[in-house]
């Protein structure tokens, strides 16, 4: 009975801890603010229990959520096998915010947690930059390699787009419902991935293009018995109608 007892204990923790994190799931699927004390409730458990099994809210959602989000690969399987940058990153660009629709509970949290503790920022999962790499993988080796900044650069400005922060800002300032709101996402990612592509053929087309040089005039013969215009007197030299003055 007394080696039953430290068994029938770790029994019990496994089963409040796998009911917090339930509780946590459940709630992040929904249109509710997720919160310590909304998954304790739910769990029926106190919030100091849920605290001495998660440190924080943010760990807590971090397993909640470990799983959920695709990988780049998985993102981006419908357009698996196209070379077309654009056309990658409106597929990556939609997936990953419909994502972000689905968990907003806890994806809200998340980005309240890091706006609190800026120091902390490395708590994100950053699931926006596997997916924009992924995405411009075949824009590697032309304007990675002939303009490696301006490649880096594409990048910084579509994760400024392809991020829950953008489809927030849509959603709750500009007053756009969901679909409308990442569609709109999905147009600036697109527009933004298409310039620089285009910037970039363009430049190339005027390195390779030979120089243009103007065209010399040729003489041609004149017939005889043309008129000639007077030829007007070597420089230095003093005209017959000089010399003959005193």
């Amino acid at each position: 009975m007394a080696a039953e007892a430290p068994a029938g204990r770790a029994n019990q923790k496994q089963r409040t801890r796998a009911a917090i994190l339930a509780a946590a799931r459940a709630l992040i699927t929904g249109s509710t603010e997720v919160s310590m004390p909304a998954v304790a409730r739910a769990a029926l458990v106190s919030e100091a229990t849920a605290y001495r099994y998660f440190p924080d809210l943010v760990s807590l959602l971090r397993e909640a959520l470990d799983g959920t989000w695709p990988s780049p690969a998985e993102a981006l399987a419908p357009v698996a096998h196209s070379t077309d940058a654009v056309e990658r990153i409106a597929v990556g660009t939609e997936r990953l915010l419909r994502h972000v629709q689905a968990y907003q509970g806890a994806v809200r949290a998340m980005i309240a947690a890091s706006v609190v503790r800026p120091g902390e920022a490395g708590i994100r999962p950053g699931h926006r930059f596997g997916i924009i790499d992924h995405a411009l993988a075949p824009l590697e080796g032309s304007l990675g390699r002939a303009r490696p900044e301006a490649f880096r650069q594409l990048k910084r400005a579509l994760a400024v787009v392809v991020s829950a922060e953008a489809l927030f800002t849509l959603t709750d300032l500009c007053g756009l419902a969901p679909d409308e709101a990442i569609a709109s996402a999905v147009d600036t990612a697109r527009s933004i991935t298409a310039a620089a592509v285009s910037a970039n053929q363009s430049r190339q087309r005027t390195l390779v293009s030979p120089r243009r040089t103007a065209a010399v005039p040729s003489r041609r013969a004149r017939p005889a018995g043309a008129w000639m215009p007077p030829r007007s007197p070597r420089r230095g030299r003093r005209s017959r109608a000089c010399r003959s003055r005193p």
